[in-house]
């Protein structure tokens, strides 16, 4: 919020709702847990009090959550319900769980009919958003008009080390990150442009986990602090726009 306030991130605040961030709590403090959270249906929850709509659910005998507005597909996470559902689902890693470069590394980019990690795309590369932009944008190009796309990226850029998006920072610190989110805003246009190409297209756009830069001695994520499982989130339709 502090970075839409400032006008750091002009193209996202063109876009989201109301030109603000949803507050939200994660349901998990690391990736891994809460992306498999996030692909069974459990997006980030509203904060206030009581029970939330989901957007999709896995078929769930039970699920208190699970309403007549819910997309509901019957397999184990929303990627193989797409997917069953003929979509084209991409994977654009990301953080060290979809580098690909161990069978844990392995576990989430598995579940997509395509997924990509390289170096370039990863947190210690300072072009990262830059060139999962470009990947998802030439991944796009090669499909017909008309197929549909479930297109996930993990954005790596806001993950530590951050300290490289802000001239002369040698630690990491919310600065930095903010900074990160700058040049991330930076490089969307081509992405958002090739997919409302295609057709009108749901951006569910939000973060994983918070990261605490020393509020009550933490540092990091993985601990349950409101730092940590707070998290900006934002949900909406953009039109087609013809080429």
């Amino acid at each position: 919020q502090t970075c839409l306030a400032q006008g750091q991130t002009p193209f996202l605040a063109a876009r989201l709702p109301d030109h603000t961030w949803e507050e939200r709590h994660s349901p998990a403090n690391f990736t891994y847990a809460a992306h498999h959270a996030f692909f069974a249906g459990f997006l980030p929850t509203p904060i206030a009090p009581g029970l939330h709509p989901r957007l999709f659910a896995a078929q769930f005998p039970g699920s208190e959550t699970t309403q007549p507005t819910t997309y509901v597909f019957d397999a184990p996470d929303i990627v193989t319900g797409l997917a069953q559902a003929d979509y084209r689902t991409i994977c654009i890693g990301g953080v060290g769980f979809f580098n690909q470069l161990s069978p844990l590394g392995w576990v989430l980019p598995s579940l997509f009919i395509d997924s990509y990690w390289t170096p370039a795309l990863g947190v210690t590369d300072p072009r990262s958003t830059e060139h999962q932009v470009d990947l998802a944008v030439t991944c796009l190009q090669r499909l017909p008009g008309k197929q549909r796309v479930f297109l996930f990226i993990n954005i790596s850029a806001l993950h530590q080390p951050n300290a490289m998006y802000l001239p002369g920072a040698t630690m990491d610190s919310c600065q930095s990150q903010a900074a990160a989110l700058a040049y991330v805003d930076s490089q969307l246009p081509p992405l958002f442009a090739a997919l409302q190409q295609r057709a009108p297209v749901l951006c569910i756009l939000c973060s994983d986990h918070g990261t605490a830069y020393g509020e009550e001695g933490y540092w990091g994520h993985r601990v349950s602090h409101p730092i940590v499982w707070t998290v900006p989130y934002a949900e909406f339709v953009l039109p087609e726009i013809q080429a």
